[in-house]
């Protein structure tokens, strides 16, 4: 499957939303749940494994989102600074592992996690001499046992993945239903699996789930928030109660609109390349 799109694949790709990728010459290669994509640097996106693949949302009005979320001198910088990033949409399941993991750590740990997660658990794909290690699939996460999870790194986390993947398997959580249902519906299941709170969800809900309304609020957004938006959001606080969480998200919608995750995404990479922290 082929598809061109108007997209900055670096800037996308190195932006905190996946972590399962790496650069090979002028091609990039990752694991998106049970397939393997590669693009190339003309932007054309292929399927190895010839699954569809909406990977690019494809039917995002770019236009409609700029214009809308560039409310301010600083999101029109970080959007023309960042011009054809994307946010994509991944593999519901990979997603929420991978941020249930992203808790307290940083994008190396994370990436190097799930690598170990994959070839412990994921089936193993040959192509032209490549080898690839596709996402564990729930099942095989839910069976597993809490000692096998905690040593691919991922700590306290390890009760969590299990416990997780079993809601999946059980179909406590249902990602077709969620991603049909509106954004505050979709957040309280989101958030009835362990290890996942307000910013897990929101970045779940963000980066596979179709709710563009998600911002998740992490310690670097919120930095950003008192330095570029003191003003308009009046953040007291570096840490944030459940309650001042839900408000500050009103607070943000009302004033970006409605594909404020957008938003986030270029305020998020333009303050750590200024920062020059490391993506993958």
């Amino acid at each position: 499957m082929k598809d061109k799109f108007s997209i900055n694949i670096d800037n996308s790709i190195n932006s905190g939303q996946v972590f399962l990728w790496e650069k090979n010459g002028t091609d990039w290669y990752g694991i998106n749940g049970q397939d393997i994509l590669k693009i190339n640097e003309n932007g054309i996106i292929k399927s190895i494994l010839n699954s569809k693949t909406n990977f690019f949302r494809k039917n995002d009005n770019m236009q409609e989102i700029i214009k809308s979320i560039s409310k301010d001198e600083t999101v029109k910088k970080s959007v023309k600074q960042y011009e054809g990033l994307r946010i994509f949409k991944q593999d519901p399941f990979q997603c929420m592992i991978s941020f249930i993991i992203s808790s307290n750590s940083n994008i190396q740990k994370i990436k190097n996690s799930l690598e170990k997660i994959s070839k412990k658990f994921g089936k193993k794909v040959k192509i032209q001499n490549k080898e690839f290690f596709l996402f564990p699939k729930p099942e095989k996460l839910a069976n597993a046992s809490i000692e096998e999870i905690k040593k691919c790194g991922v700590g306290y986390r390890a009760p969590f993945i299990k416990q997780a993947s079993k809601m999946i398997v059980l179909k406590k959580i249902n990602f077709k239903y969620l991603e049909k249902c509106d954004y505050q519906e979709a957040k309280k299941n989101i958030c009835l699996i362990p290890g996942v709170g307000n910013k897990v969800a929101d970045c779940i809900l963000l980066f596979s789930l179709n709710k563009l309304e998600a911002f998740p609020l992490d310690t670097w957004m919120i930095k950003i928030l008192e330095k570029y938006y003191s003003n308009q959001f009046n953040i007291e606080t570096k840490t944030i109660t459940e309650k001042q969480y839900q408000i500050l998200h009103e607070k943000i919608v009302n004033y970006f609109g409605p594909y404020c995750g957008y938003a986030q995404q270029f305020l998020f990479k333009m303050e750590r390349e200024n920062y020059n922290k490391k993506w993958l």
